[in-house]
């Protein structure tokens, strides 16, 4: 079975952490029989490319991740990829689809299923049904089992109950093979949630706050400093709503500094 984990973004030197730790967890955690394969693009691209560079992949399952820059420009893409990939099941996650999947899928009847909030345990349940599903050669209701997605069943749309949120820790380092992000700014969480609750912003949904242990933290931080990766950029909601977790940070970083990579925070 055929995977492929597909960002579209805002401009050529930006990756999408997302589908990297989607990916890493899944075959940490095993997906055999399944062939897990990444594809970026950017919205300044021209969409027959992409159509034709996607449909000479022939994915059996075609994921995309959603952000307000490239829903737009997505939703035109699965529109015109259902025509020339009929047998192609679409799945989408993303903030710009989890907040309202049920209508979503109302005006998307191309898209199989969405995966709502993060996506690491969810992606990997749901490629290992399919996986069981195509070695059985039947469709079962093994769906209905996995938490955080809404899935279209027939002319149903069945909402499944919501994920726990994963301990930070049980995330895997994406960030292994670096020649993937050559000429690219390198992404980093820290930490997950916001304590805030700003009307206008989709962080305020969730308030389950928690923090990745500042010992793997150190560890992968030192990875991109004895590689000398140019630019890493923290992706936490907030960065410095924890002092102690913070200052921890910024004093390794002081300490271990190597002249060369810099550090970006919000």
């Amino acid at each position: 079975m055929k995977v492929l984990l597909t960002a579209v973004n805002a401009k050529y030197i930006h990756s999408n952490l997302a589908v990297y730790s989607m990916k890493a967890y899944a075959e940490k955690r095993g997906c055999k029989g399944t062939k897990i394969q990444l594809a970026e693009y950017t919205i300044n691209q021209q969409q027959d490319g992409i159509l034709q560079k996607i449909y000479e992949k022939k994915p059996d399952i075609l994921c995309f991740s959603c952000y307000i820059w490239n829903i737009s420009f997505i939703r035109e893409l699965i529109r015109d990829l259902k025509k020339i990939l009929p047998e192609t099941r679409i799945w989408v996650g993303g903030p710009e689809v989890s907040y309202d999947a049920e209508h979503f899928l109302r005006e998307m009847p191309q898209v199989t299923g969405v995966m709502c909030g993060e996506g690491e345990a969810t992606f990997w349940e749901v490629i290992k049904s399919y996986a069981q599903w195509e070695k059985e050669e039947q469709e079962p209701e093994a769906l209905g089992n996995i938490s955080g997605i809404v899935y279209r069943d027939g002319k149903e749309l069945i909402a499944t109950e919501n994920r726990e949120i994963l301990d930070m820790d049980e995330l895997v380092f994406p960030y292994e093979n670096l020649s993937l992000f050559e000429h690219k700014i390198i992404y980093y969480e820290s930490s997950r949630g916001c304590p805030f609750s700003c009307s206008y912003c989709l962080s305020s949904v969730d308030k389950k706050l928690r923090f990745r242990s500042l010992s793997l933290v150190k560890r992968e931080l030192q990875f991109f400093l004895d590689n000398k990766v140019p630019q890493v950029k923290f992706v936490d909601r907030t960065f410095n709503c924890k002092k102690e977790h913070a200052m921890e940070i910024w004093n390794y970083i002081k300490e271990h500094d190597n002249g060369v990579t810099n550090f970006h925070f919000e």
